[in-house]
C-alpha cells in the first residue's frame, strides 16, 4: 500500500514539473514571436522615415550644379555677413500680441505674465488711470519691456533720447528700423526698449500722486460729478469735487507739496485755498473755517493750511477738495493715495 501510494506521489510531480515545462515553452516561443515582429516593424519604421527624409531636385543624368552650389554658398555668406551688420536687427524687431483683461487681473500681475514691466503696459496702452482698466478690455503686449516716447521738438535722434533713459541706444536704434542719428520731427512716437516712466508720471497713473488733506476720520457725502443739487432739489448740477465732512475745525493739509498761489473768500467756496503743484496740477480747498497759510507759501503734506468750516454755499461743516488738470477740474478719487 505504502508503495502504491509513494507511484502516485510521483506522478503528481511530475505532472505538476510538466505544467510548469509548459508554461516555460510557450513564455520562450511569444518571445521570440514578439523579437521578430519588433524587428520587422522597426525596419519598416525606418524605412518609411528614410523615405520622410529626402528631397531635393532629381535627374535622370549627372546633374551640372557646381556653379548653382557656388551661388547658395555665397548667398548664405552674404546673408551672414548682413546679419552682422545690422547688428543683430532682425534678434531686436518688436512684435505684439492681445489679452483680455480677466476678473480679478490687475496690471502687475498681467505684466510679471509676459516678463515685462506694468510701465510697459501703461505706456502701450496709453492708460491714464491704472484703476480703471476693466474686465473684457483688450491690451496691446510687446515682446520686451519698454515705453512709447513722443518727440518733444524737432531734430531729436534715437541716440539722444536713448541717452536720456539711459538705455542702449543701438537696440532703441535698432527696434524701431532706424539709424542711430536719424533726426525726429516732434510728435513722432517710437518705442525706447528697457526704459521706464519716470516716477511722477507713474504715481500720477496709479492713483498715487496725491495724500489725503484730512488725515483724520472723515465721509464722503458728495462725489464728484452730476448730483441733485443740494440747494434746489428740481436741478441737477455738476459736482467738480469731493466733499469730505467732518467736524468744524478739523486740521486741513496739503494734498501736495507746491506755491499757495491764491488764498481769500468767495460766495461759493466761502474761506478757500489754491496750491500750484508741478505737471500743471493746482488744488483747491473750499468752506475752511480758518485758513493758516499765506500767498506764497511753500507748503509739504504735513503742512497745515486752515480748518474745516461751512463758509460759503455749504448745508454743513466739510472740506470740498478740488484737482484741476491744466485747468480742467479730474476726478480727486482717480489720483488720491
Amino acid at each position: 500500500m505504502k508503495e502504491l501510494l509513494n507511484k502516485i506521489q510521483n506522478g503528481l510531480i511530475m505532472m505538476k514539473d510538466w505544467k510548469h515545462t509548459k508554461l516555460v515553452l510557450i513564455s520562450f516561443a511569444c518571445f521570440c514571436t514578439s523579437f521578430a515582429l519588433t524587428a520587422g516593424l522597426s525596419k519598416a519604421i525606418k524605412s518609411y522615415n528614410l523615405r520622410k527624409g529626402v528631397g531635393g531636385f532629381e535627374s535622370a543624368r549627372a546633374p551640372e550644379y557646381a556653379a548653382n552650389l557656388d551661388s547658395l554658398l555665397n548667398e548664405g555668406e552674404e546673408l551672414s555677413a548682413s546679419d552682422e551688420a545690422s547688428g543683430g536687427m532682425s534678434d531686436a524687431s518688436i512684435t505684439y500680441q492681445t489679452y483680455r483683461v480677466k476678473q480679478g487681473d490687475m496690471i502687475g500681475y498681467i505684466a510679471d505674465k509676459y516678463d515685462i514691466t506694468t510701465d510697459t503696459i501703461i505706456s502701450v496702452n496709453n492708460i491714464k488711470s491704472s484703476r480703471l482698466i476693466q474686465v473684457g478690455q483688450y491690451l496691446k503686449i510687446p515682446s520686451m519691456p519698454g515705453i512709447i516716447y513722443t518727440v518733444r521738438k524737432d531734430g531729436e535722434t534715437p541716440s539722444t533720447i536713448a541717452e536720456n533713459y539711459k538705455v542702449d541706444a543701438a537696440q532703441c536704434a535698432s527696434v524701431n528700423a532706424l539709424a542711430l542719428d536719424t533726426e525726429l520731427k516732434a510728435g513722432t512716437s517710437l518705442f525706447v526698449p528697457e526704459a521706464a516712466l519716470d516716477w511722477m508720471t507713474r504715481q500720477e497713473i496709479n492713483g498715487d500722486l496725491f495724500h489725503r488733506p484730512l488725515h483724520g476720520r472723515y465721509w464722503i457725502s458728495s462725489r464728484y460729478g452730476w448730483r441733485d443739487s443740494p440747494f434746489n432739489a428740481a436741478k441737477r448740477t455738476f459736482h467738480g469735487g469731493l466733499d469730505m465732512a467732518t467736524s468744524t475745525g478739523t486740521p486741513i493739509y496739503a494734498a501736495l507739496d507746491g506755491k499757495v498761489t491764491t488764498t481769500g473768500f468767495n460766495a461759493t467756496y466761502g474761506n478757500y485755498v489754491i496750491i500750484t503743484h508741478h505737471s500743471g496740477y493746482k488744488t483747491l480747498y473750499g468752506h475752511m473755517s480758518q485758513i493758516t497759510c499765506k500767498k506764497g507759501n511753500f507748503v509739504y503734506t504735513n503742512t497745515m493750511i486752515g480748518r474745516v468750516g461751512s463758509t460759503g454755499m455749504s448745508t454743513g461743516p466739510h472740506l470740498h477738495f478740488t484737482v484741476y488738470k491744466n485747468g480742467k477740474s479730474v476726478n480727486p478719487s482717480l489720483v488720491l493715495n
